[in-house]
């Protein structure tokens, strides 16, 4: 059981690694963007910390799907996909094809460009939609991690 004690821990490591760092950039860094704090080019400041940032999502994410899967198949869990009970096993996978979607490929293909241009044109409007985006993204995130602990540990729904 050692294999799942440490695919476990990658697990936690990744998704603390992934969704820390949107709270960092939803709470802190668009904030700032936002008002300017970073500089006048609210694009060129935005990049200069999410080209950091992304790579490590992404290896992130990459390491919460690996390890997920892992367990799953290691721990033969896949029945609790076919029960209410384990909603938050499905909030998860939600949750990481949703943000697998966007960084590997709406982002890369599609929103990098429109967002850069929109932003060009209009900074305080594009940022402000990219910013409730992010909220919306960390409630999701939020309220999975949330359940997620609670359920792994037996808590359900009444």
């Amino acid at each position: 059981m050692d294999d799942v004690i440490l695919a476990r821990a990658l697990h936690v490591l990744a998704v603390v690694t992934w969704i820390g760092g949107v709270t960092m950039v939803t709470t802190v860094m668009l904030p700032a963007v936002r008002r300017g704090d970073l500089g006048a080019d609210l694009l060129k400041a935005f990049q200069a910390i999410e080209r950091r940032f992304v790579w490590q999502a992404r290896i992130a994410v990459l390491v919460v799907a690996l390890s997920g899967f892992y367990m799953t198949m290691r721990l033969d869990l896949w029945d609790r996909f076919s029960s209410s009970a384990f909603w938050w096993m499905h909030a998860m996978v939600g949750v990481w094809l949703l943000f697998a979607l966007i960084l590997f490929v709406a982002e890369p293909l599609v929103l990098h460009k429109r967002f850069d241009r929109w932003a060009a044109e209009q900074p305080q409007r594009a940022f402000a939609w990219l910013h409730r985006g992010h909220w919306l993204l960390l409630a999701l995130a939020f309220i999975t991690i949330l359940g997620a602990v609670a359920g792994s540990q037996g808590w359900s729904l009444p």
